[in-house]
């Protein structure tokens, strides 16, 4: 089978550090990855400092086959994250004469300034859109630069399976048991070495009545997840299994 993709997220911003502002994009990036067979194998949350950012892009640039940056792409002082992709990599931010027509195009009278500092990419960076999603996305090399609002974050993860779906995504099936992590180690153990390319996870639910564990399991392979699921359900002891209707 095909090594997935490793990928890492780079989440940019004073507001997120000291508690302002609840971290929202992680959890949407990581199910669009998912989807596309990608592994989010990192995520690094990290202050508005120019010179961190541009150390940690550069490190997980070197390291992951693809990074996605949250944060800092506006036009105000503490959005830095264009200058440190741009450091990064050696080049200068620039404007991008397709980003200044649009930006000029939707602004038209309004337009400031400051709107134009919008316009910036790093050099040599490419602008991907879709024809649903025609507001481009900065990619410089394998860095995806991706805004912090949370909405507008998650209108670009169809434009992010557009460029760099094709390969299977990661399947997931969940048991659901009466029993506690402690009863449930041994057979955990039992199905994790059965089944090395399965992912199993075991998750207590301390307010749910109907359970007391879900137990997930994970893997490009649908048959041998599907696999690792039915061995783990017919090792439960009688009646401790529980059918829980899948949302």
């Amino acid at each position: 089978m095909t090594t997935p993709k490793r990928a890492a997220a780079l989440v940019i911003g004073n507001e997120l550090l000291s508690g302002k502002i609840t971290e929202l994009n992680v959890v949407v990036l990581a199910r669009a990855l998912r989807k596309l067979g990608i592994v989010l194998d990192r995520v690094l949350m990290i202050p508005d400092e120019r010179p961190l950012i541009a150390k940690e892009v550069a490190a997980l640039s070197a390291t992951r086959d693809v990074v996605f940056t949250s944060g800092g792409v506006g036009p105000t002082h503490d959005d830095l994250t264009v200058d440190a992709v741009a450091d990064a990599f050696g080049v200068a931010a620039v404007t991008h004469p397709k980003l200044e027509a649009m930006l000029r195009a939707y602004y038209r009278e309004n337009l400031t300034e400051g709107h134009l500092l919008m316009a910036r990419a790093p050099e040599g960076a490419r602008l991907v859109a879709t024809a649903e999603h025609p507001w481009p996305t900065i990619v410089k090399e394998n860095v995806w630069v991706l805004p912090g609002v949370p909405q507008i974050f998650a209108m670009k993860m169809p434009v992010i399976a557009a460029e760099l779906g094709g390969a299977a995504g990661f399947v997931s099936f969940a048991t659901y048991t009466t029993l506690d992590e402690g009863p449930l180690k041994p057979l955990l153990d039992a199905v994790v070495a059965a089944y090395p390319a399965v992912e199993v996870g075991s998750y207590p639910q301390w307010q749910e009545p109907r359970f007391k564990t879900k137990v997930t399991f994970d893997g490009l392979d649908e048959a041998r997840v599907r696999a690792a699921r039915d061995a783990f359900a017919a090792s439960l002891p009688s009646g401790t299994e529980v059918h829980v209707p899948e949302a």
